[in-house]
């Protein structure tokens, strides 16, 4: 790659769609900005989150390790107490400050209830805490009244959460800069998580009539686990048809092209400082958005590829291919830590590098063939506040298995419907194909310390004794 350890940007959304980003797809919100940074760059058509939820999935980029490890099991807060990250373990932005980088790290935390950045290795911390109480001094007057579901913000757009960060971040970035080594900036974005409230000329941007039905819109819920109809009554949405849905998913619309646009000013600042071509640049989304899809709020209790599958770019001028898009499996997360020792040549005791349960991408970003690589990616979900409902799923380029400890299983043909409507888990000649999957998924949870790996669960899982 380059003998020169680059800086890093990370870059990430809070619950965006990997096709509401995609380029060139159809229907899709304007995202000139990240378009330009996929065309400069790498895209990954296929990453996808390893646990779709916010606190558990930042615990594991920060170390990459599955959070059922240490016991990140869900959002702090969320349900029950729940354990996190401890500040002493391993993580790769301690790593790169012991090696000598300068950091900073604005937005989204969610790592640890009480710990802030600085215990994992950053210098500086400008949160969400933040945002707040400048809304509050400056626009006190402001309220909601539409819940999750969203409205528009009468927040200008220049002091929305999105551009106020942007702005910080720029400026972090000209400070780090000026300090001559190398430095590292994680700027993390909490949109388009719900409420989306989409401000100035992005609040109408999008007209709902306009809007067509995501591919797993026509939902029935036939062989379906339970929990999947009960979230509609858990949201108050049991009875929501497209026409309520549409205006929706047209301020998350307005919100990602929002977002876009914030993103655009914090590539800009990079530009004018000269430091592009020394930064490698990562951005992609701790998981999806239901958003509509199945006729779903959130993300919670289920594993559809409307919440596992995420955008990922990355971007580094002086050492990476250009225009490329590669189609091999991703996490977007867990294949992090591995990916920067390697790239930046960071130190790591072996202990730490035999723990990751992600790979480094570093082969397939230089174009060398590697036969080994994954064909196959899993995700997990153990629950939050409706329940400690628990999940894993197996996805390959054709078949996706959902194991439901306590409930039906699922399996999708995924190239023959992609919106994942028809549970075929029950069809007798599918039955070979379902016993694969399920030792493959067994085999993964047993490499990774899944704690279901256990004589009563091998039983369901390995010989198939489920109802």
């Amino acid at each position: 790659m380059s003998r020169k350890r680059p800086n890093v940007l990370l870059v990430t959304a809070d619950q965006l769609r990997y096709d509401a980003v995609e380029p060139n797809a159809p229907g899709a919100p304007s995202t000139p900005h990240l378009a330009r940074l996929a065309a400069e760059g790498v895209r990954f058509a296929h990453a996808y989150s390893h646990i779709p939820v916010c606190g558990p999935a930042r615990q594991s980029l920060l170390c990459g390790r599955r959070p059922e490890t240490f016991g990140g099991l869900w959002n702090a807060g969320g349900a029950l107490p729940v354990a996190s990250l401890p500040p002493d373990a391993w993580t790769w932005s301690q790593a790169l400050a012991d090696a000598g980088y300068r950091s900073a790290f604005l937005g989204k935390w969610g790592v640890h209830p009480t710990l802030d950045p600085t215990s994992y290795g950053y210098d500086t911390y400008v949160g969400e805490s933040d945002y707040a109480a400048f809304r509050k001094a400056e626009y006190l007057e402001v309220e909601f009244k539409n819940g999750y579901f969203g409205e528009p913000n009468p927040i200008p757009v220049e002091a929305s959460s999105t551009h106020w960060f942007a702005d910080r971040a720029a400026a972090e970035l000209r400070r780090l800069h000026a300090s001559g080594g190398p430095w590292h900036m994680a700027i993390h974005f909490a949109e388009p998580h719900l409420p989306c409230r989409p401000s100035g000329r992005f609040a109408d941007m999008y007209a709902p009539e306009a809007i067509k039905p995501w591919p797993g819109f026509e939902e029935t819920f036939a062989g379906k686990p339970y929990i999947q109809r009960q979230q509609l009554y858990n949201w108050g949405v049991e009875r929501y048809t497209w026409a309520d849905w549409s205006p929706i998913v047209a301020r998350y619309f307005g919100v990602v092209s929002q977002l876009d646009d914030a993103i655009g000013r914090v590539l800009g600042a990079l530009d004018d400082l000269g430091a592009a071509d020394d930064t490698l640049l990562v951005f992609t989304s701790d998981h999806g958005d239901m958003c509509g899809s199945h006729r779903m709020m959130d993300k919670h209790y289920v594993l559809y590829d409307d919440v596992v599958r995420v955008p990922m770019a990355m971007r580094w001028p002086r050492a990476l291919p250009q225009g490329t898009v590669l189609d091999r499996f991703a996490y977007n997360f867990l294949d992090l830590a591995p990916t920067f020792l390697e790239l930046l040549e960071l130190e790591a005791d072996a202990s730490v590098r035999a723990g990751f349960h992600g790979r480094s991408l570093a082969p397939l970003l230089s174009g060398r063939p590697d036969p080994s690589w994954r064909e196959d990616v899993v995700a997990t979900y153990n629950g939050q506040q409706f329940g400690l409902y628990t999940q894993r799923m197996i996805r390959t380029e054709r078949w996706k298995y959902v194991w439901n400890l306590t409930d039906v299983d699922e399996l999708y043909d995924v190239q023959a419907d992609p919106g994942e409507l028809e549970n075929r888990i029950g069809e007798t000649e599918l039955a070979d194909t379902v016993r694969g999957l399920r030792v493959r998924l067994h085999e993964t949870l047993r490499r990774d310390g899944d704690g279901f790996d256990n004589e009563w669960m091998r039983r369901q899982l390995v010989e198939g004794r489920k109802l």
